[in-house]
């Protein structure tokens, strides 16, 4: 009989990393970035996203853009960044956040410098997207 404490059926996966973006307005770019790592990681990663100064909307040129590639991102709501989610997560990118974003010992932190989509056309909104979908392709390849 195989003692339940070694068997390797029995263990539990690892946690799921956690990443979270930050942007200002958490309308635009980190809202983006959370939509395109969920829908690539399929549920191997746990994102958020918020705002150092939350927008009471996400940007109607990023729903379109991102409806586009079948991501809808209407009902979503710009968040507060709170410090608790910082301390939660393993992975912290920011993006144009400033000193806004508290600093934890031992948290990955990456700033992205990406053109705020704010007043930008449907086309230029594209290809931040795009530019956000390629590194979120390479984070999601690295904590693979």
């Amino acid at each position: 009989m195989t003692d339940p404490s070694t068997d390797p059926s029995e263990t539990e996966a690892p946690e799921a990393p956690e990443v979270l973006f930050v942007c200002v307005h958490n309308a635009g770019r980190s809202q983006m970035a959370a939509a395109l790592l969920a829908h690539h990681a399929q549920g191997r990663v746990r994102v958020r996203s918020a705002g150092s100064a939350p927008a009471d909307q996400v940007n109607p040129a990023v729903v379109e853009v991102m409806a586009e590639l079948g991501i809808d991102v209407s009902q979503e709501i710009p968040t507060k960044l709170l410090t608790e989610d910082v301390a939660a997560s393993d992975v912290v990118i920011t993006m144009g956040c400033g000193d806004a974003c508290p600093i934890f010992p031992g948290k990955r932190y990456e700033d992205w410098e990406l053109t705020d989509p704010a007043g930008k056309s449907p086309d230029e909104v594209r290809r931040i997207r795009d530019d956000i979908d390629h590194r979120v392709r390479a984070l999601l390849a690295d904590l693979a």
